[in-house]
């Protein structure tokens, strides 16, 4: 008899799962994998490139487009790991496929481009620049009281035991735990809204500061540590430098993987998962049995799942109370969804990414092309044959009004959103120098999943989005669930899970998958080795504090910075 593990989800994390079971069949020969994604084109979820239909012309392939953000930080552990173990060609792996960025452009409206260094300089020329960007406060607008202030904020966090870390700073919102309200403009719109919204999607008077301090404590020692890499992108677009390798090698070692297959309901015994319902994109349905199941599914969809199972005798929730959290965890999503920009010049800005602070959709952005021809891919090989560049970039703020037309993203349609969004970067860039000209534009792609709800209307919402991010908001660490559940045979590989990482990432997923496959293999006792784990990269320089203020917290004391 074999083992039959159904992981529902195609993204990194039901990719994820499905690697890591499967080099792990040499302990287990009677183990089945079967993959179900929902969607019925490409493979990856959100991680996924996206070919723009009929952009080719003449035999060329149809142009790159991006469903979002492209940033692997340094920081990671868990996806990089996994990169690793994905043979590509020429005896290379995935990971090879990976170029560190050098820089990060910062753009304010009405103000030249900041440029600071996005690593550790390695030479003296490029300790001069960094230490010119550290030191230039009329550059970004902030007060040398501004940076100290932030500093000591970021302190607090760095030097916070882990027990108040989690009692006392998840339930403090960002923006109130930077004083955002008694500080500058400039630190408001940088340091407040800017890098949240850019980086995370998150807005700051929602998001938790136990999530969003610890993303900028890495961010932080990625670029201050000697010899790491604090930033990485793909030298070619995600689908061949990454997902269909991935997916090659998978069913290589006999992985069962299915497109368009969505789940609409999970069949419960009352003790344990029997099936799952799945529909295909003409309507028709199946039944999959299994004998476990890893639920790789974005916190909405399984939501939605759940819902379902309460409709029709809960019989789910009955057997796991506890994932009722689930549902009210669908509320904390954001959107965060691509723009490219095709060139008829190949403009690089910056070899980086691009942060817009000032810009009411907070849009970040990166020059594709410069990244891409190590790995000899050719852009005039694609579409018309006249692209030369491509600035992709990330709308995160969908709800603000914009400049040209004074609505949000929300309320605008796809050709407002691309005016918008072009204004946005020129008034960002433009400054001293004309970097973007109207006549460079060729061609843009808007994200298929800002789908259109209305049509012909002045007011009122007019896109919904198929696929958004979930944002780490106050409290929410105890609705997030663990990989594992009360159900013996059903486990959870998605971003929302309790993990290390601790934001919604691929870093995130693939941890959690890593976590439910462990479930799995302590189930049927394998003898197989576990998964392996990593902890947060944390300077041992706060231990002793950390340490000190465990001390004080376990007396009931407030944290008082100290190392002694």
């Amino acid at each position: 008899m074999s083992t039959r593990v159904v992981i529902i989800g195609g993204g990194v994390g039901g990719l994820s799962a499905a690697h890591e079971l499967a080099i792990r069949q040499k302990y287990h020969d009677d183990l089945e994998i079967l993959v179900f994604d929902a969607r019925a084109d490409l493979p990856g979820g959100k991680a996924r490139s996206i070919p723009v239909p009929n952009s080719g012309t003449e035999g060329r392939r149809d142009l790159p487009g991006e469903h979002g953000f492209r940033f692997i930080p340094g920081f990671y552990k868990h996806l990089p790991d996994t990169l690793k173990n994905i043979p590509f060609k020429d005896g290379k792996t995935v990971h090879d496929n990976l170029v560190e960025t050098t820089e990060l452009l910062i753009g304010r409206f009405n103000a030249e481009p900041f440029i600071a260094p996005a690593k550790f300089p390695t030479s003296l020329a490029e300790f001069a620049v960094a230490l010119e960007a550290y030191f230039s406060f009329d550059k970004t607008g902030l007060t040398k009281d501004d940076v100290e202030f932030f500093a000591a904020k970021l302190w607090q966090i760095a030097t916070s035991c882990q027990q108040r870390t989690l009692a006392d700073l998840d339930k403090i919102v960002w923006w109130d735990f930077i004083e955002a309200d008694s500080r500058s403009i400039a630190y408001q719109n940088f340091l407040g809204n800017g890098l949240s919204r850019s980086l995370t999607a998150n807005d700051p008077h929602k998001a938790s500061t136990r999530t969003l301090g610890r993303v900028y404590l890495q961010l932080i020692m990625g670029i201050t540590t000697p010899g790491s890499a604090s930033d990485l992108v793909l030298n070619s677009p995600t689908n061949e430098s990454w997902l269909f390798p991935w997916l090659d090698f998978l069913k290589s070692l006999g992985v069962n993987y299915q497109l368009g297959a969505r789940a609409r309901k999970i069949e419960c015994d009352g003790t344990k998962i029997r099936a799952v319902v799945l529909e295909s994109p003409d309507g028709h349905t199946g039944v999959v049995e299994g004998d476990y199941f890893i639920f790789a599914v974005p916190v909405e969809v399984m939501a939605s799942l759940l819902e379902v199972d309460q409709q029709q005798g809960g019989e789910v929730l009955k057997a796991d109370s506890t994932l009722s959290s689930i549902i009210a965890l669908k509320q904390d999503v954001s959107w965060m969804n691509g723009l490219q920009f095709y060139l008829n010049e190949n403009v690089q800005i910056v070899h980086g990414h691009q942060l817009y602070v000032d810009s009411p959709w907070s849009i970040t952005g990166i020059s594709q092309i410069q990244f891409w021809e190590s790995s000899g891919y050719n852009i005039e090989q694609a579409g018309n044959g006249r692209v030369k560049g491509i600035l992709s970039t990330d709308i995160s703020n969908w709800d603000n009004p914009g400049i040209l037309y004074g609505k949000p993203a929300k309320d605008c349609t796809a050709e407002e959103i691309k005016n918008e969004v072009w204004a946005q970067l020129k008034k960002s860039l433009n400054n001293g120098h004309e970097i973007l000209k109207d006549e460079m534009l060729e061609s843009w792609y808007l994200d298929p999943d800002i789908e259109d709800i209305k049509q012909g209307i002045e007011t009122g919402q007019i896109h919904t989005n198929t696929e958004p991010l979930l944002v780490n908001h106050i409290n929410s660490w105890t609705l997030r669930p663990e990989s594992y559940t009360r159900i013996p045979n059903m486990f959870l590989a998605s971003d929302y899970v309790r993990t290390n990482s601790d934001l919604a990432c691929m870093e995130a997923a693939n941890e959690a998958a890593r976590r439910a496959v462990n479930g799995i293999l302590n189930r049927i006792k394998s003898e197989a080795p576990l998964c392996q784990l990593w902890e947060v990269l944390e300077s041992e320089l706060f231990l002793p504090a950390r340490a000190h203020d465990e001390l004080r917290y376990n007396k009931g004391l407030p944290w008082d910075g100290k190392f002694i």
